[in-house]
């Protein structure tokens, strides 16, 4: 009996609290060759549903960086934005952005392109790369 009890109550605590968020603060990034300085949620968020190609997205496999900038910037989760690049992709109309294994890595790829945008944890920047938005 306890230890059904015990099992409902640990549940419960579960379902109230969910799974834990992704604490570090997420920031947008640039080559410095990119001339752009500055950039709204809703503008970042337009490369990486695919709705623009002035820059081409540069992404995370999926994770937890991954999930807070969707919900944070996209206001989708990660469920939702596969879809999108799969209609797009599907029909022609975009190939899907390439996705790194890590923060790293994406800052590299950023870096090497000046049409590249990604977004890595703010305690990854250097002068490798330009922030062009602090994700809120």
């Amino acid at each position: 009996m306890k230890t059904t009890i015990g099992k409902l109550l640990l549940a419960a605590g579960v379902c109230a609290f969910g799974a834990p968020s992704f604490a570090a603060e997420i920031v947008v990034i640039v080559s410095p060759k990119n001339p752009a300085t500055r950039m709204f949620s809703e503008q970042a968020g337009q490369f990486f549903l695919g709705k623009s190609t002035l820059f081409t997205p540069i992404e995370h496999t999926d994770g937890a960086l991954r999930n807070e900038f969707y919900k944070k910037v996209l206001d989708k989760d990660a469920t939702q934005v596969k879809a999108i690049w799969s209609k797009l992709v599907f029909t022609g109309k975009a190939s899907a952005p390439k996705e790194y294994a890590s923060s790293a890595e994406v800052k590299k790829a950023v870096a090497a392109d000046p049409t590249a945008i990604g977004y890595i944890e703010k305690s990854q920047v250097d002068d490798t790369i330009k922030v062009i938005l602090n994700v809120q």
